[in-house]
């Protein structure tokens, strides 16, 4: 279970995955020797799963980003599992998301141009067979919340 230094040493990791020990030590108020201990046991008990880079779209090539929902055909967990696989093979496919309701998956797209856009919908999606239905939501503007929700 995670306590309150957990949660302290959380919250400043996911501002900033790059600070240093002695940084987050001395934020939290312990010492760096504890504080390396608890993020080694936070990585071991699979509570920090990864380190990300944040990468500006547009130096990467990046022009357009669209929010895209797909609703397949029929159901079954090889259906389901196997287009996921190919979302998440898919170099466009920035995050894939499997969710409950009217569609079943939403993926985040990144793309050069609304060419782009249009060619990958098309091949990659619409012209699977699991496939019933897509919709395209534009994205202006992505910003990721670097706050943790108070559920702790």
């Amino acid at each position: 279970m995670l306590d309150r230094i957990d949660y302290a040493l959380l919250r400043l990791l996911r501002k900033n995955a790059r600070l240093p020990n002695k940084d987050l030590a001395e934020k939290v108020g312990i010492a760096p020797s504890t504080a390396l201990e608890r993020v080694r046991k936070m990585r071991e008990d699979k509570v920090l799963l990864g380190y990300h880079a944040e990468i500006a779209p547009e130096a990467m090539g990046i022009g357009l980003q669209a929010m895209v929902s797909v609703r397949l055909a029929k159901h079954s967990r090889a259906l389901v599992d196997g287009f996921h696989q190919h979302l998440l093979s898919l170099p466009e496919v920035l995050a894939c998301y499997h969710v409950a309701g009217a569609d079943d998956f939403l993926a985040h797209i990144g793309v050069r141009d609304s060419d782009h856009l249009r060619n990958f919908t098309l091949s990659a999606l619409t012209e699977r067979a699991e496939v019933a239905h897509i919709e395209t939501r534009l994205i202006f503007e992505f910003q990721r919340n670097v706050e943790l929700p108070p559920l702790l």
